[in-house]
């Protein structure tokens, strides 16, 4: 008995949310990300998404129970690796492919990774939803293109630079809004690559 009652809910619920399309769903992940990125994350409302998307606050509540699962839920599905597919047979040409790439979506990313600071902090299941769509996925093909840099003989395999690429590479594109007042763009991340990064490596 007790088993059968704890299973309902997930069914109702499964039912629910299979009525809400994927068009609709996207939708309201770009709603809530745009007023994040625009308002910070504190001002951001179920009321004031619901108003924005034309829905009820009870739909977005029937499908995420709260603000910070809706907003996790967005995250996750609107996870966009710049990186990925990006292999050139050379690791600095990798890396230079890598900052532009990076640089075009620069200030979108960096807004919103600002605007969750503090909540991130807070929400352990917003941190690794961030984790997941902005960073980790970045991380991954920057360590790949490492590697087969290592492998190709650029670069020794116990260079103590290599540790460093990527915290090199995410360091600069938060940082520089703060230090300068303007996102890392394209031509600015190639120049600390060019300056920074593959000179410590050992590489043109």
């Amino acid at each position: 008995m007790t088993s059968q009652a704890a299973d309902r809910p997930e069914t109702v619920g499964a039912s629910r949310r299979s009525k809400l399309t994927r068009e609709r769903e996207q939708e309201f992940f770009h709603a809530v990300l745009e007023q994040i990125r625009e308002c910070g994350y504190d001002a951001v409302t179920m009321d004031g998404v619901a108003a924005s998307t034309r829905c009820s606050k009870s739909t977005l509540y029937r499908q995420w129970k709260t603000k910070p699962q809706f907003v996790a839920a967005a995250l996750r599905s609107n996870a966009c690796p710049c990186f990925a597919g990006i292999d050139t047979g050379s690791l600095a040409e990798d890396l230079r492919q890598a900052a532009r790439a990076a640089g075009e979506r620069s200030g979108k990313d960096s807004r919103l990774m600002q605007a969750l600071g503090h909540a991130v902090v807070e929400d352990r299941e917003l941190q690794q939803a961030l984790r997941e769509a902005l960073v980790e996925p970045e991380i991954a093909a920057i360590r790949e293109m490492l590697q087969r840099g290592v492998e190709r003989g650029e670069v020794p395999a116990d260079h103590p630079a290599l540790e460093y690429v990527p915290a090199q590479m995410f360091g600069v594109l938060r940082v520089r809004p703060v230090l300068d007042g303007e996102d890392a763009d394209g031509d600015y991340l190639l120049r600390f690559l060019e300056a920074a990064v593959l000179p410590a490596l050992g590489l043109t």
